[in-house]
């Protein structure tokens, strides 16, 4: 029987965030487009984006009751217990029924009760660690599960050394040949060549200390010769929409063609998010980053500085901008010199077939189960 042709059952669990929820899709369709005749369900948690998300993609998903702990002391606390108790459960009978050769998690709320039920049902599993630093879900299933895919190097202090394998993590394919739309890009944004493009990104909500920096600094940029591409994010387009200016500013709820944004930009401030670091390896542009600190156990810092310790980029903390920006900002757009460091450093870094590789490690998982 010929690879095509095998009718595997393939069940993926992972959400809360975009940074959960997009590369399980990647590793869905690369799965897809290996073995058509296979059936994909992903599990999620009941009341996120990704009941949304995953129906848009083309595939089914079921729902649990299920959120994290909160870092502080809160009623919602005192329900997760029961929200536990009910989501395994609930993955076993989904277990059950569906009878899944392999099981996939890529982190979020929704993937320990799934990956939980399904190492103790003994199916093949694998997790998709994004981050430097582990959550705590997959900090727990990584003693159980058969493999770990991940992006950074040095996990090895939260993980089996045997189980990890460095992959990267899944990114879109039509950000691997954005050199060649420079030209092209500007123009679709309808921007002055002549000018510095800097391209500011929050994500697909926003990130409102960036973009309260980003008002505070339009004078400052004028002076700078920069012309901006601002996505403030959905929660902020009408407070920011105002600023729209067709000479110096242009500001996006979010933006469609990612691709032609990060090839128009010569320069990128954004959040550090996990995919957010791994697309802009891969981009290669010079990056100034601003990580949330409202994140759990300070995941995007530390991503950052997995960079920036590499002289790939360059960080700021949000408590640190008032002092630092102007002369950071206005350093690197001076210096031609400091910027292809950067390009250089942080192209060193990319790892553009991670989607590709953790489908390879999945299939000699299933391989196994015939």
């Amino acid at each position: 029987m010929n690879r095509k042709s095998k009718t595997y059952k393939i069940i993926l669990s992972g959400g809360g965030t975009g940074g959960h929820i997009y590369p399980a899709i990647s590793i869905a369709n690369e799965l897809k487009s290996r073995f058509p005749n296979a059936e994909f369900l992903f599990v999620g948690a009941s009341d996120k984006m990704e009941m949304e998300k995953v129906p848009q993609a083309g595939y089914k998903i079921e729902g649990l009751w299920i959120s994290g702990m909160q870092r502080k002391l809160t009623f919602k606390n005192v329900s997760f217990p029961f929200k536990l108790i009910s989501s395994l459960l609930k993955s076993r009978k989904i277990l059950n029924v569906f009878k899944p050769d392999v099981a996939i998690g890529t982190g979020g709320f929704a993937s320990g009760p799934l990956l939980q039920m399904a190492v103790s049902k003994k199916i093949p599993s694998l997790i998709q660690e994004q981050n430097s630093y582990p959550g705590i879900t997959n900090k727990i299933l990584g003693k159980k599960v058969n493999k770990i895919c991940v992006a950074y190097d040095g996990l090895e202090r939260f993980f089996p050394e045997n189980k990890i394998i460095k992959t990267g993590n899944p990114v879109r394919q039509d950000l691997l040949r954005i050199d060649t739309k420079s030209i092209e890009a500007k123009d679709f944004f309808k921007l002055n060549h002549n000018k510095i493009t800097l391209l500011v990104l929050g994500g697909s909500l926003g990130a409102r200390r960036i973009n309260q920096l980003i008002e505070e600094k339009l004078e400052f940029f004028q002076t700078q010769n920069v012309q901006i591409i601002w996505q403030c994010g959905k929660l902020y387009y009408n407070t920011y929409k105002q600023f729209n200016d067709s000479e110096y500013v242009q500001v996006h709820a979010f933006l469609d063609k990612m691709d032609m944004a990060y090839a128009a930009a010569d320069i990128v401030i954004s959040r550090a998010g996990a995919g957010s670091v791994s697309e802009l390896c891969i981009v290669g542009k010079p990056v100034i980053f601003i990580p949330s600190p409202n994140v759990a156990e300070d995941h995007q810092t530390k991503n950052a500085n997995a960079i920036v310790e590499k002289n790939g980029a360059l960080l700021i903390k949000e408590d640190d901008l008032e002092v630092d920006f102007e002369n950071m900002f206005s350093q690197l757009v001076n210096s031609q010199d400091k910027q292809q460091e950067l390009r250089e450093n942080i192209r060193k870094l990319a790892l553009v077939n991670a989607t590709k590789d953790i489908a390879d490690e999945i299939e000699q998982l299933l391989n196994k189960v015939n």
